[in-house]
């Protein structure tokens, strides 16, 4: 089977600027994913897709495949990540010259990942026949239990209320947040119909000290307080 990575990494982040190519734990972020899709030696290809020069020379230093040159349409504030991934997606494999049978795409954000969640999501992919996997972790909110939305008349209610009261969160039916980590497809499925969620549509858990996506400066704190506490021994990956 033929296995391709894209990894998306637009250059206009407003949250954190610049932050793919930021120095996070000693090198830039965006060698993190990199890195470790080279390490699960699954993929026949690794392409990055971007609209930043610098981006791409980056990730060409870092051992990827590929550099391509994202459209400026695909790379605004407002524009979806799934289009940009089938663009990557089509160019690797012109690159490749032949299809993919599985695409995955990593994200670049998502530094603290493990080899394994990425071995882990394609082997769930091949374990269930499914047309895709997602990663998640655990959510701290529970929308039958603390989460909860605003109505019309500016009160609030539970996001999902339960037919019966749930007392104890923990009594909760199992939510998770997507972590953006991972995202494994069949290639065929996915370019007929390029998104997220299919009926099928399976997840992967990853536990929550691997799922910090850096969206903010805040993010990118815990990243660095993670990463140190890796160095002292004080976590395990």
């Amino acid at each position: 089977m033929t296995f391709i990575c894209t990894i998306c990494a637009r250059g206009g982040s407003k949250g954190v600027p610049g932050k793919n190519i930021r120095i996070v734990a000693g090198k830039p972020l965006i060698s993190w994913t990199i890195g470790q899709a080279r390490e699960s030696r699954l993929f026949d290809l690794i392409a990055v897709s971007s609209d930043s020069a610098d981006i791409l020379a980056a990730a060409m230093t870092a051992g990827a495949d590929l550099a391509i040159q994202r459209p400026p349409e695909m790379a605004t504030d407002t524009a979806g990540k799934v289009p940009a991934i089938a663009h990557a997606l089509l160019a690797a494999e012109a690159h490749l010259g032949r299809p993919a049978e599985v695409l995955v795409d990593l994200d670049a954000t998502s530094p603290l990942r493990d080899v394994s969640d990425i071995t882990g999501a394609v082997a769930l992919l091949e374990a269930t026949g499914a047309t895709n996997v997602i990663t998640g972790a655990r959510a701290r909110k529970s929308p039958y239990f603390n989460l909860v939305e605003s109505r019309d008349d500016g009160t609030v209610g539970l996001s999902k209320p339960p037919p019966e009261e749930v007392l104890r969160r923990q009594d909760a039916p199992a939510c998770y947040d997507m972590n953006g980590s991972v995202y494994v497809w069949r290639r065929d499925a996915f370019l007929a119909d390029p998104r997220v969620f299919y009926p099928d549509t399976r997840l992967f858990e990853m536990p929550e000290d691997r799922s910090v996506d850096i969206d903010s400066p805040l993010d990118l704190t815990l990243v660095e307080l993670l990463f140190a506490a890796r160095a002292r021994g004080a976590t395990r990956p």
